[in-house]
C-alpha cells in the first residue's frame, strides 16, 4: 500500500509539523486555528450518499434532509431501491439528487475494495457514478478513507482561505489551487484541514466572506 492513511490525531500533528517546517505561513495559520479536527467518518454507501445530499445546500439543510432519510429508512441501498421517487422527494431530495441517489444505489461499488485502491483509482471509480463529481469523490477519499494526500481543490472555502493565507490578488480557481497544493504533498489532506480551519477564523474575524 503506497499511500498514507490519517487514522489518529497524531497523524494530523505529523502532517502539521511537516507543512510548518516547509512554509512559515502554515505555522502562522496553526497559531490562529489551534488544534485541527481529525474529521474521520465511517465509509460505505451511507457516507457517500450523505456527501451527495450535502452538495450545493447549506449544512443545516443537508442535516435536515439526511435525518428525514434515516427516519424513513432510506439511507441504505435496499431502502432506496424499494421506494418510488416521490418518497425520496418527500425527504427533501431534489429531482436531480433522486436520480443521483438511485445511480449510487445501483452502482455496485465495492466499498471494501476502495480501502486498498490508490488515490487516483478511488477518484476514478467514484466519479464514474452519475452525480458524483470530483469534489464529492475527494471528500469521501479524505474523510471516509483517510487519504493523507488528497486535496479537494474545487472547494470554494479552500480557495478563499488560500487567497487570504498567501496574500493572493484573487481567489485561485481549482486548477491554480491544485497546482499550489503540489508543494504540500504528501500531506495535502492535512493542508486542506488547515485551510478549512483557517477559513472559519477568517469568517469569525470579518463576519462573512
Amino acid at each position: 500500500m503506497s499511500f498514507r492513511i490519517i487514522r489518529t490525531d497524531s497523524d494530523v500533528t505529523e502532517g502539521l509539523q511537516w507543512l510548518a517546517e516547509r512554509d512559515h505561513r502554515f505555522e502562522a495559520l496553526f497559531r490562529a486555528t489551534g488544534p485541527l479536527p481529525l474529521r474521520r467518518r465511517a465509509g460505505g454507501f451511507a457516507s457517500l450518499l450523505n456527501a451527495v445530499v450535502a452538495q450545493q445546500v447549506s449544512t443545516a439543510a443537508a442535516a435536515a434532509i439526511w435525518q428525514r432519510l434515516e427516519v424513513a429508512g432510506l439511507a441504505t441501498v435496499s431502502g432506496i431501491m424499494a421506494v418510488p421517487d416521490e418518497a425520496l422527494r418527500q425527504c427533501g431530495l431534489s429531482r436531480p439528487k433522486v436520480i443521483y441517489a438511485r445511480a449510487l444505489a445501483e452502482s455496485g461499488i465495492d466499498y471494501d475494495a476502495l480501502e486498498i485502491l490508490p488515490d487516483a483509482e478511488v477518484i476514478k471509480t467514484l466519479v464514474a457514478v452519475k452525480g458524483i463529481g470530483r469534489w464529492t469523490a475527494e471528500i469521501y477519499a479524505m474523510f471516509s478513507l483517510g487519504r493523507a494526500d488528497v486535496f479537494a481543490a474545487g472547494d470554494l472555502a479552500l480557495q478563499e482561505s488560500a487567497r487570504h493565507l498567501f496574500s493572493l490578488n484573487a481567489r485561485p480557481d481549482e486548477k491554480a489551487l491544485r497546482a499550489m497544493a503540489e508543494a504540500w504533498s504528501p500531506w495535502r489532506g492535512v493542508a486542506a484541514r488547515a485551510l478549512w480551519a483557517y477559513y472559519r477564523v477568517i469568517k469569525n474575524r470579518e463576519g462573512s466572506i
